[in-house]
């Protein structure tokens, strides 16, 4: 992770916790998921939100202003309205898509979820991608949610990640072992 990431990953922790305890407390959890969804898709769906949030030219005011009234009209969670508010106050609007995500991790943790990134050479069918879940659910004892990406650089196989732990089952992998033994070997 280079360091403004690890940086904005901290930033973000920081107020996921923050917001994730209020809306435990409050017993508001999925009012909470509800509107960090609704926000992901609007910075994924809106160029301008996207720029608002990151563009040092918008002076904290304005972008205290414009994010309330956009938090106003998806009628965001009131917790997740006032930190935004808070920060954009702070310049710290850049660290959204980071919050969103420490957030959902949160959620999914509070669920017993666990999200395993998938990378396949070709896009997994609906029936593969429920078979691997369920086979990866045995094998970590919680509920697993399937995060596909495809990368035909792979060749085939599966690279599949839980957590900190890792499975690459490609054939790149694999001819890049063979490579790797044939330049021992001669």
């Amino acid at each position: 992770m280079s360091e403004p990431a690890s940086i904005s990953a901290g930033i973000a922790a920081r107020y996921a916790t923050a917001i994730f305890e209020i809306a435990e407390e409050s017993k508001s959890l999925d009012s909470l998921e509800t509107s960090i969804n609704d926000l992901a898709d609007a910075l994924a769906s809106s160029p301008e939100l996207s720029e608002l949030i990151t563009s040092p030219v918008v002076s904290r005011a304005e972008q205290g202003a414009a994010i309330i009234a956009v938090a106003d009209k998806m009628g965001i969670e009131p917790t997740v309205r006032n930190t935004l508010a808070l920060m954009a106050e702070k310049r710290r609007l850049f660290v959204l898509p980071a919050l969103i995500e420490a957030l959902r991790a949160r959620l999914a943790e509070a669920r017993g979820e666990v999200t395993a990134e998938v990378i396949s050479a070709k896009a997994l069918t609906k029936t593969q991608s429920e078979k691997l879940a369920k086979t990866l659910a045995e094998r970590v004892g919680k509920k697993v949610t399937i995060n596909a990406s495809v990368d035909a650089g792979i060749i085939g196989g599966l690279v599949v990640k839980v957590g900190s732990k890792m499975v690459d089952s490609s054939i790149r992998s694999k001819l890049n072992s063979l490579q790797n033994a044939m330049k021992e070997v001669g």
